[in-house]
């Protein structure tokens, strides 16, 4: 007789290291196999985007910081963007320039640990994700040199940048970037043809183009599915259209490909950089804003390629100093939607890899 055996539901979180926040997934098993899941969140939610409407929209920017923490900057370009198309306000193109090279030095440093986290997700320890940290500490000097902070950094200004960058930081980071291309390569070496990551990564967890585009995945995510999709060339914003860089695209969408991608656009975030350095031109960093700004009736939205998708800010006017709508398109969530999808089949040891390539922060997830 075939041998049948009873469906068994195990809560994995919402306390648990691998789930990388309070999260939670109720999995249903069939033995050892995944035949059900229901991610469930919303632990760590602050409130944030009510708070923001009784806040002035400069109060805002740091509530913006504890979103994606490991993203902050991004997280800033993006709403001081929504206020400037609300307000009409135009950027100065030093500081223009500036916040390019701070957005990306900040995607360099969000895949560094997406990746060093995602190795020590499948068992390869605590040794990738030193070597990884190892850069990322360097990253977040040169921010502390900028603004003073390492992770919350509350840098940028509508109209600007809160500062310009001190004498010493473009040696400092001249320094950062040659070295990069080096460590990047350093990565590719231990890593590509990894034992370890090829058994774990290869085939598993595969999203289909077709799936991805319906559920409004977007980022590496998106592009690691072979959609050739990114807002800095798809829609052009602040500068970028004066850089030449690649978008890397990954064929089967698999795990393998979610990480491949990722160590790819920090080449080209690399690249990106150097051009941006080279074309600083000198100037102001920062429009005349006024104090209490109060932006026309009216509404806006902007959107940036963040280091894990389309990050969105939607701002609603009333002519007051405070914003009467205040709401954050947070790349996370959207991409934890197909979690389901792609764990269905695999078995728990999978999952909890799948769930790592995704790389969510749960500050944005829940807000």
């Amino acid at each position: 007789m075939p041998l049948k055996t009873e469906p068994v539901m195990i809560n994995f979180g919402p306390q648990h290291p691998s789930t990388h926040g309070v999260f939670r997934m109720r999995i249903t098993f069939d033995g050892e196999v995944i035949v059900d899941m229901e991610p469930i969140f919303g632990y760590l939610h602050r409130g944030i985007e009510k708070l923001a409407e009784s806040r002035t929209y400069t109060q805002n920017i740091p509530y913006t910081d504890r979103l994606d923490y490991l993203a902050s900057m991004s997280n800033n370009l993006a709403y001081v963007m929504a206020v400037e198309n609300l307000a009409g306000i135009a950027v100065p193109e030093r500081a223009e320039y500036l916040r390019v090279i701070m957005a990306e030095l900040m995607r360099i440093a969000s895949h560094l640990m997406a990746v060093g986290a995602l190795l020590n997700d499948m068992g390869a320890f605590f040794t990738p994700f030193m070597y990884m940290f190892r850069e990322r500490e360097k990253i977040l000097d040169l921010f502390e040199m900028v603004c003073g902070q390492r992770l919350t950094y509350n840098y940028m200004r509508i109209g600007g940048v809160s500062q310009d960058i001190p004498e010493e930081f473009l040696p400092a980071l001249k320094r950062f970037i040659d070295e990069m291309l080096g460590f990047i390569d350093e990565y590719d070496q231990l890593l590509a043809e990894n034992e370890i990551l090829l058994a774990r990564s290869k085939g598993v967890g595969i999203l289909p183009a077709e799936l991805a585009i319906n559920a409004s995945v977007s980022g590496p995510m998106l592009r690691a599915s072979g959609v050739k999709w990114d807002i800095r060339r798809a829609d052009p914003y602040s500068v970028y259209d004066r850089f030449d860089f690649e978008i890397p695209t990954g064929k089967m969408g698999d795990t393998y490909d979610r990480y491949w991608v990722r160590i790819q656009e920090m080449r080209q975030s690399t690249r990106v950089v150097k051009q941006a350095m080279e074309q600083l031109p000198q100037g102001e960093v920062r429009a005349k804003v006024p104090l209490t700004l109060r932006p026309p009736k009216g509404e806006a939205y902007a959107r940036i390629e963040a280091p894990k998708g389309e990050l969105g800010f939607y701002l609603v006017s009333d002519d007051s100093a405070n914003p009467y709508r205040f709401k954050v398109r947070a790349p996370s969530l959207i991409n934890l939607t197909v979690l389901r999808d792609l764990c269905l089949g695999w078995k728990l040891a999978d999952a909890i890899v799948i769930f790592g390539s995704i790389d969510i922060c749960l500050g944005e997830v829940d807000r």
